[in-house]
């Protein structure tokens, strides 16, 4: 059984999400320490893999209605 594109979207946006939560609890005096750094980064990269993948999902379904 194959996961859809959807659901694994809305993964990638929540875990997101998460390490967004981490990094600030992280940045205690300054946001320039290498943890909050880290987490950012991968908060970034979750969030725009869970973005490309909704628009790559929504793009293929207005191609295949427009062949039908």
């Amino acid at each position: 059984m194959k996961a859809s594109p959807v659901f694994l979207a809305t993964m990638y946006f929540l875990i997101g999400i998460g390490f967004m939560y981490l990094a600030l609890q992280s940045a205690d005096e300054t946001i320039w320490n290498a943890a909050t750094i880290i987490f950012t980064v991968i908060a970034a990269l979750n969030i725009g893999v869970a973005i490309r993948m909704m628009a790559r999902y929504y793009a293929k379904k207005l191609n295949d209605n427009k062949k039908e």
